[in-house]
């Protein structure tokens, strides 16, 4: 399980090495990713608290990157953080998700990005619940739900 120490050892010395690795230029991101999504994805962007489509969904499933279909989290650590955004404890594995310090907007934080195609996801923050206190916060436009079924 991932910690906040955890978190900073990686933004500050180096990410885990991805899976894999996908890199298309910026016409190709373009041509396969909604503006929002690109905006989002590619230029750092965030969307407005409450509006993400991911905000209220629970449904079984693996959330992945909507660049390259990365799986990034599994719908048993999403929880609700009153944030506005999709809330995560924990990245589905290790070495899906990128850490890099972020300086902007006059603050310090910890960008989360799919290690796969450097993706920006969102922040992480280290206020979330026991046992990691983490909360990934991350914007819809840059995951898709894989639903899966509920076995009974």
């Amino acid at each position: 399980m991932l910690t906040w120490k955890d978190v900073i050892a990686y933004a500050v010395n180096g990410n885990p090495q991805p899976d894999k690795r996908v890199e298309k230029t910026e016409s190709e991101w373009k041509q396969i990713l909604t503006s929002e999504q690109f905006r989002i994805t590619r230029k750092k962007g965030t969307e407005a608290p409450g509006t993400g489509a991911l905000c209220s969904v629970y449904d079984t499933g693996k959330y992945n990157c909507v660049c390259c279909n990365t799986p990034l989290f599994d719908s048993t650590i999403k929880y609700e953080s009153k944030s506005g955004w999709p809330s995560f404890t924990q990245p589905i594995k290790t070495n899906a998700i990128k850490y890099e310090k972020d300086s902007s907007f006059g603050m310090v934080r910890v960008e989360v990005m799919c290690n796969s195609c450097d993706a920006h996801l969102g922040h992480v923050f280290p206020d979330g619940p026991e046992p990691s206190g983490l909360r990934y916060c991350i914007n819809s436009e840059s995951m898709v739900i894989n639903k899966t079924e509920e076995t009974k």
